[in-house]
């Protein structure tokens, strides 16, 4: 297994200080959801044409990958069926000219499942970016998020899309707090499309609300994940998103981020 971090746990940091973070903590790569003001991917300086080819020599020179490019590409959502596509391909050729392997995009909008899916839309606009992929060496990967962290309703769509330039992207948070399913059952469903995870910890509050907790201090079964896939021999991503840059109130990532490292490495 290789672990990363999303840039959605340092939404203050520079480009470069992303990178030396990385480097100096021993991460394997970075996923890239925005960076300071820039949350759109393809409009980050660093990926402008003028500077997407020194971004990737200097990530070579230092040892590092971009993991996945993460999008907002909602595709439940026929009032922007056009751009959502438009902006998926977007992501698609960045990726393809950066040299990542993976694209995320969402069947529903928000972690709390939504309502009035339409899950034939979502497959056909899923299956449109996959087409767009196919050749690129990019993989479009949908995320066990909101209405689709139901695993079995999820496997359905991913069937329909069809494709070899399609997988999932387990985000182990999602089906369990809200579906009640346990790693193991999940990655029964899903295991042969699973490409890439997301990790983060909670506890659900006397209220009912979630707090996100650093890894191991929830009740998310991540250990137990990470059993899972160290016995069948999984070898991609396991990526840590912090949300801070939707909770600014979570605890800092540089020690956030430490953390995660330590706690991966006890499990390895």
């Amino acid at each position: 297994m290789k672990i990363a971090f999303s840039t959605l746990g340092c939404p203050d940091w520079s480009w470069d200080v992303i990178l030396a973070t990385a480097k100096d903590m021993g991460y394997d790569g970075i996923e890239i959801r925005g960076i300071a003001n820039e949350i759109y991917a393809p409009k980050i300086p660093a990926f402008s044409p003028d500077n997407i080819d020194r971004s990737a020599s200097k990530l070579k020179k230092m040892g590092l990958s971009v993991s996945c490019l993460t999008s907002a590409c909602y595709l439940y959502d026929r009032s922007a069926a056009d751009i959502t596509v438009s902006e998926g391909k977007e992501y698609i050729d960045l990726a393809r000219a950066l040299g990542v392997p993976f694209v995320r995009v969402l069947g529903d909008r928000d972690p709390q499942p939504g309502k009035d899916i339409d899950d034939g839309f979502v497959s056909d606009q899923l299956g449109k970016l996959c087409s767009y992929a196919k050749g690129s060496g990019v993989r479009v990967l949908i995320e066990t998020n909101g209405v689709f962290a139901d695993s079995q309703r999820l496997l359905k769509v991913v069937e329909a899309a069809g494709g070899d330039s399609l997988g999932v992207l387990w985000d182990v948070h999602h089906p369990y707090r809200f579906f009640g399913e346990s790693p193991e059952y999940t990655y029964s469903v899903l295991r042969d499309w699973i490409c890439y995870l997301h990790v983060k910890d909670s506890v659900v509050t006397e209220d009912g609300k979630i707090r996100y907790k650093m890894m191991g201090y929830g009740d998310v079964p991540v250990a137990e994940t990470l059993d899972l896939l160290k016995n069948n021999d999984f070898s991609g991503y396991v990526t840590l998103e912090w949300v801070k840059r939707w909770y600014s109130e979570l605890e800092e990532p540089g020690v956030v981020f430490m953390q995660y490292v330590n706690y991966m490495r006890r499990r390895k």
